[in-house]
């Protein structure tokens, strides 16, 4: 095992106060997800969001990336940059966001509906949920990260949906990006080994369609489905344990936020 990936409680204690805020930090955007507003002005939202509760916007500037959130909508996989394109109804908005606590990162997604959306879509939304959390039932120390990329593919596979190849889950602590890879596909038994207090960011990514992607050569990050239907995304962060995995993120901010808009 590589020295670091292992946390001590301190380092997880910091881990859970960064994740808990991206929680509170995606409620407060989705409070405003609505058909006329840009993902700059949600942007805008997130930032002022993390800094005014004593924290550090996780994405902006890493490795060049220019903004606090990715917005991706539609055909948008991940890593859609805001900008000035307003909301319509029946588009769906992945929103991933990143703080920084104390030198150690939270990093998690979740993909809206804006207004009413197509009933195909909404079951991609819901499969692609489902599929995180049978990934995370894997996530035990003594499996390995294929287990968690069976269970994500053979949940949503059936469906006909594509599962993106060329991004994945990853370890997350001082760096937001660290061991392990945690892949969306794979066989069971392959992989490196989960050990307990590892600490880990499982993230479908899941396309109406085919699997296939197309990357922006203007912008540099933006990944797309290269048949343009639209794909899902949904991130947790999970402490490997014995028993039972921590998930030390949270929707239950959005989902108030979104039983309240009912």
């Amino acid at each position: 095992m590589q020295e670091g990936l292992i946390k001590s409680e301190e380092e997880l204690d910091k881990l859970r106060q960064s994740s808990l805020l991206v929680g509170k930090t995606l409620a407060e955007v989705a409070r405003h997800i609505k058909p006329g507003i840009t993902t700059l002005e949600l942007d805008k939202i997130a930032e002022r969001f993390i800094v005014e509760h004593g924290a550090l916007p996780g994405f902006k500037g890493y490795s060049g990336y220019p903004a606090t959130l990715c917005t991706s909508v539609n055909q948008d996989i991940v890593h859609g940059i805001p900008d000035h394109y307003a909301l319509k109804e029946g588009d769906i908005i992945s929103v991933d966001c990143g703080t920084i606590i104390d030198g150690y990162y939270g990093d998690y997604a979740y993909t809206f509906p804006v207004g009413k959306i197509d009933p195909e879509v909404a079951l991609l939304l819901e499969r692609t949920k489902e599929s995180l959390y049978k990934g995370i039932e894997k996530a035990l120390a003594g499996n390995r990260t294929g287990d968690i990329g069976y269970a994500v593919q053979n949940h949503v596979e059936p469906f006909g949906y594509g599962v993106v190849r060329e991004l994945c889950g990853h370890g997350i602590g001082r760096d937001m990006h660290e061991k392990p890879e945690v892949l969306n596909y794979g066989r069971r038994g392959t992989g490196m080994k989960l050990e307990k207090g590892m600490v880990i960011c499982i993230e479908p990514m899941v396309n109406l369609g085919t699997r296939k992607v197309i990357f922006n050569r203007k912008n540099g990050w933006t990944v797309s489905t290269a048949d343009q239907k639209p794909s899902a995304h949904f991130e947790h962060t999970v402490v490997i344990t014995d028993d039972k995995p921590e998930i030390i993120s949270t929707y239950d901010f959005i989902y108030e936020v979104l039983k309240n808009e009912k």
